[in-house]
């Protein structure tokens, strides 16, 4: 009998890899800590063993895991002539993927839809970035994924996390909930009832079960920085920058997150709250850039990193910066690189030298395009944040109202309400 892995397919290893590779992907589908680790056990005890290797190629590219991603796919590509077609296609799917070709992923999913592994990466949630660049087709990805997965918890959570995408707020609460009934520390299930708090303006009770969860049973999740975050920005919107200051003090100093997420989290937080009205003595964002490292906010690897590094690089006023990032993503291969965040950049570059009208207009243009960038509608709004800061500072009140009213109809925000009076009261 082969080896196979928690959803039934075959895996061309020995017993003692197979359980560590299933070890591995039960720590990403949880979002544990350890998958790492259990993936390089895999090829230790099977250096011959392709979706290992492809794993591994896997989490160096999206979460800038201390991995030899060229290596790595060399060495997938050259096992993989001895394993399965499905892990052929595995692996052929990941490096694509890597390359910036997302189409042979889509196609792999369509033809074995329990591979677990590659559907989270399709989907930008909290583990990856995402294979596409359209919400709507990662939404159809898995509506049609549906009927291989059942009542499996982490389909349900992951599920959630596209109701919420698609604003069926209550639906993602119900799969969420069921989720974590089944298994309490389900990352993805968690995830997905953050969302969908903030996304209500609930933030009081998002804010407490968050509190509470991150200490309880989401305590050894990996990317707990990303929760933490979560909290921060309940606080953050109900204007309690002393909490915010506890909570970044506490739990999202740079140092404790893991890879990118100091990037994604600690300096997405500092970049909101720097612009929040009565913020003061906000932290130096000197320490995100860094724990990121220098490759990441030179090259980073999608546009979701790209989009985060633009914008740290706008707070710590690098223009300079901010003008490679623009020339470098405009030669790139990905059309994403070359069509949103090369003029991102651009508009932010304008900011930084204090051409803020100029900017807003640029911003204005580009706010269309601007989930093309991966990640959840609560990481790409700092891009609308910018806007409103460059509307403000270029004395255009009554436009950053505009934008201030329609993100109070959206969910409410006494945050915003106190950014929309300061707005008000210079008209």
């Amino acid at each position: 009998m082969p080896c196979r892995d928690r959803y039934g397919y075959a895996l061309t290893t020995s017993d003692e890899a197979a359980l560590a590779y299933s070890q591995g992907l039960l720590d990403v589908l949880r979002l544990r800590d350890g998958a790492l680790s259990s993936f390089g056990a895999a090829i230790v005890l099977d250096p011959t063993f392709a979706l290992g290797h492809a794993a591994l190629a896997l989490l160096g590219h999206e979460m800038c895991a201390p991995v030899d991603v060229a290596a790595r796919l060399q060495q997938a590509r050259l096992h993989a002539r001895r394993a399965t077609e499905r892990e052929r296609s595995h692996v052929h799917a990941i490096e694509a993927h890597i390359g910036g070709n997302p189409r042979p992923l889509i196609d792999h999913l369509a033809a074995f839809p329990r591979d677990a592994l590659l559907l989270s990466t399709a989907v930008p949630t909290i583990a990856f970035a995402g294979a596409t660049e359209v919400p709507e087709e990662a939404w159809a990805i898995v509506e049609r994924a549906a009927p291989a997965y059942g009542d499996d918890w982490w389909f349900a959570g992951l599920l959630a996390f596209v109701r919420q995408e698609q604003r069926r707020f209550d639906d993602a609460m119900s799969l969420s909930c069921a989720s974590l009934a089944v298994e309490p520390g389900a990352g993805h299930s968690a995830h997905a009832r953050a969302h969908a708090h903030y996304e209500t303006g609930d933030h009081e009770a998002g804010l407490a079960w968050m509190s509470s969860w991150v200490l309880g049973d989401g305590a050894e999740i990996d990317s707990l920085s990303h929760f933490s975050w979560h909290a921060a920005l309940h606080e953050l919107s109900l204007g309690d920058l002393e909490a915010v200051r506890r909570r970044y003090e506490t739990q999202l100093q740079p140092g404790r997150a893991l890879g990118c997420r100091a990037l994604v989290d600690s300096g997405s937080l500092l970049f909101r709250w720097a612009l929040t009205p009565g913020a003061h003595d906000v932290p130096d964002i000197a320490e995100v850039v860094r724990v990121t490292g220098r490759e990441t906010m030179i090259r980073p690897a999608t546009p979701f990193l790209a989009m985060h590094t633009a914008v740290t690089h706008l707070a710590t006023g690098n223009a300079g910066a901010l003008d490679e990032l623009r020339s470098w993503a405009a030669g790139h291969v990905h059309p994403t690189m070359a069509t949103v965040v090369s003029p991102l950049a651009e508009a932010l570059g304008l900011m930084a030298r204090d051409e803020n009208s100029a900017a807003a207009d640029r911003l204005a243009v580009l706010a269309p395009s601007i989930r093309r960038l991966g990640g959840s509608d609560a990481q790409r709004e700092i891009i609308e944040e910018a806007r409103i800061a460059a509307l403000l500072r270029a004395d255009r009140w009554d436009e950053a109202r505009v934008l201030l009213d329609a993100r109070l109809d959206r969910r409410r925000s006494p945050r915003d309400e106190l950014w929309r009076a300061q707005a008000l009261a210079r008209i």
